[in-house]
């Protein structure tokens, strides 16, 4: 079921930043009840936005209506300007943003981890490499007790369980993340490639993160992918996976945080670099950014202005929270450069929208 996440948006609308009125002396006027920013996208962030918008909620009355309906439909919904912004775990392409005039910018780092549900396997328990996931998710492997399992997890009890695969049903970022590590370690793969939508060779389908990790709960031997931060509320068994240094990692913000510990952000137009299968031993194989999306040329500029800085104050107060999700705050250098990048993003007079403080 499509869900849709009501957030409320606070503490950044704060003063000038947002255009908020001020009285005689200078100080902050009431914001206008009913006002409210919307955007729609990937569910891969969509619990970290809930808990930044929460956190900000006393300090303005202006909400945001975000709308968790996948990478593929907050793209679609951004290009047809029905929201404020998109949300994206699948970077677009340099020629792609310029072609609808679209700004990028990421906001945090996290990781897509396989997950279970297995009688008495443990989270990390379970060792699975890049091509025997592939084999899995092509239908090739169909029994938890088969050989190619039971080699990599001496001592460990697999029961004799059929294998259903559950995939994402919409177009997903971080099924765009998931098939892009296959590509890059499974030639086996090619056949499927990857894409925020492919055709899956097996298994059945779940909207959102949400959606596959409910199914995979609900079904004794389902394995499926999700968003790190929704294994940890669902309670459910993850994987560990052999990185591209041939150690078998477990997801944590350590891990994303080594995957990313090389990017080199500026190369790409709208900050674009994919984490996939990164050297270092600490290094989580399917690491990932997820992104927002905005018109860089606003018709309203007070809309603009308060989404840029919601995120200014994300990026300002919001690390804890993304700590405590296990998403992996971006650097210092990495947010100042993405404020800079800012100033492409202007409203009718030809004028950036939103000027942030000096950091």
């Amino acid at each position: 079921m499509r869900r849709k996440i009501i957030l409320s948006l606070v503490a950044c609308l704060a003063l000038s930043a947002c255009g908020q009125k001020t009285d005689k002396k200078g100080e902050a006027a009431p914001a206008a009840a009913g006002a409210q920013i919307s955007g729609a996208g990937a569910s891969f962030p969509a619990p970290l936005y809930a808990k930044w918008a929460e956190a900000q909620k006393a300090e303005t009355g202006v909400a945001l209506n975000y709308q968790a309906i996948g990478s593929g439909g907050g793209i679609k919904q951004i290009k047809a300007k029905t929201v404020a912004f998109g949300a994206s775990d699948k970077p677009l392409k340099g020629e792609e943003l310029d072609a609808d005039g679209l700004a990028q910018f990421p906001t945090v780092i996290g990781g897509v981890v396989p997950i279970v549900n297995l009688p008495d396997i443990q989270p990390g328990q379970l060792k699975l490499t890049g091509p025997l996931l592939a084999d899995i998710f092509l239908g090739k492997v169909k029994k938890w007790n088969e050989p190619a399992i039971a080699a990599l997890n001496a001592g460990v009890k697999l029961p004799n369980l059929p294998i259903t695969v559950v995939h994402r049903s919409d177009g997903s970022g971080t099924s765009f993340l998931f098939t892009s590590y296959l590509t890059a370690v499974a030639p086996q793969w090619a056949s499927v490639g990857a894409s925020d939508a492919v055709k899956w060779p097996t298994g059945q389908g779940g909207k959102g993160n949400d959606g596959v990790s409910g199914y995979v709960k609900q079904t004794p031997g389902a394995i499926g992918y999700v968003e790190y931060a929704y294994a940890k509320q669902n309670g459910l068994p993850h994987a560990s996976l052999q990185n591209a240094a041939g150690k078998f990692v477990d997801p944590t913000a350590d891990s994303f945080s080594a995957a990313a510990a090389g990017a080199d952000w500026s190369k790409a137009p709208g900050f674009g670099t994919l984490l996939i299968n990164q050297p270092g031993e600490g290094a989580w194989p399917i690491t990932g950014a997820t992104f927002i999306l905005m018109h860089k040329a606003q018709a309203d500029a007070a809309t603009g202005k308060a989404v840029l800085a919601f995120f200014d104050r994300a990026y300002s107060t919001g690390d804890a929270a993304a700590s405590e999700l296990a998403y992996v705050p971006l650097p210092a250098d990495l947010k100042a450069k993405v404020r800079a990048s800012w100033a492409t993003i202007v409203g009718p007079d030809g004028k950036p929208v939103f000027v942030p403080a000096a950091q």
